[in-house]
């Protein structure tokens, strides 16, 4: 592999799932593949539990925030994810032709820390090995 990639994570708050599959793209494939994410309808900051998650694991959590699809339009993507049905129906419709994939994961918005584990791990299991298969 000659570039880095660059993967687009895309729910409907982008707070809780699209936040931690950022991070955990960032930190286990970085050299490869770059994640940014965003959501249909930003919430107004990352959940705690998703950042208590990260930093569980010594994940860097620094930069992370809600962003519009907008913020991200003018990115070089190659491959986009949805982790949420809401995200999945109403993906907005991008100037190239993309690649997309649909892994929906449940929203531990509002729950015990141990729900934003299970997901963390979820993503981490499931949804990373998918992305390296396709873009490395």
């Amino acid at each position: 592999m000659n570039e880095r990639k660059t993967v687009l994570i895309l729910c409907t708050g982008n707070s809780c799932r699209s936040q931690m599959a950022e991070a955990l793209i960032n930190h286990d494939l970085g050299p490869h593949i770059r994640a940014i994410s965003a959501g249909t309808n930003p919430g107004p900051k990352v959940a705690d539990g998703a950042i208590a998650a990260l930093l569980h694991l010594g994940i860097d959590t620094a930069g992370l925030h809600p962003k519009t699809i907008d913020a991200v339009m003018d990115e070089s993507i190659d491959l986009v994810v949805t982790v949420c049905d809401n995200a999945r129906e109403t993906c907005p419709v991008f100037p190239k032709k993309i690649a997309t994939i649909h892994t929906p994961f449940h929203d531990p918005h509002g729950e015990p820390l141990e729900s934003f584990i299970r997901v963390r791990d979820q993503i981490r299991s499931q949804l990373l090995p998918e992305i390296k298969h396709r873009l490395c």
